[in-house]
């Protein structure tokens, strides 16, 4: 897969937001770390989408984290209004990945793309769980 031509038909759910003063480095541009808080905040409004009420500690599914691969790929500059999408593109027994992407408005390519592995997660069990069969049913692998 390359992460550098994606583009929005590769993505099934969405979230827009907005550049922050604050997102901006010394260098003029948006900092890298805030594409993974866009980008986070975007998987919580996809889990929303679901019809989970969200993604917490306390819920009986849950999800964690487990490692992700990020390209920036252009450079964005504030202001911006930004489109966030993300695929369901595996889901195996206990994990699944989410392919992500930022899409500078009403652009093709994205200016940062990413695949984040996750793990459905009982955190008061403390362990995995299987895959809830909402992820499971909006899995679109990719080709």
């Amino acid at each position: 897969m390359d992460m550098r031509n994606l583009q929005r038909s590769d993505f099934d759910f969405w979230s827009s937001m907005k550049t922050r003063w604050r997102d901006m480095d010394a260098l003029g541009h948006l900092n890298h770390a805030v594409y993974l808080g866009y980008m986070e905040s975007a998987r919580v409004d996809v889990y929303i989408q679901l019809g989970f009420s969200g993604i917490r500690k306390d819920m009986d599914e849950s999800t964690i984290l487990a490692s992700m691969d990020v390209h920036y790929l252009s450079q964005v500059k504030h202001p911006a209004s930004l489109d966030v999408g993300h695929r369901i593109c595996r889901v195996g027994t206990k994990s699944f990945d989410f392919l992500a992407a930022v899409f500078d408005e009403e652009q093709e390519k994205p200016v940062c793309s990413a695949l984040f592995k996750m793990v459905a997660f009982n955190y008061k069990m403390n362990q995995p769980i299987l895959v809830p069969e909402p992820i499971r049913e909006k899995c679109r692998p990719l080709k």
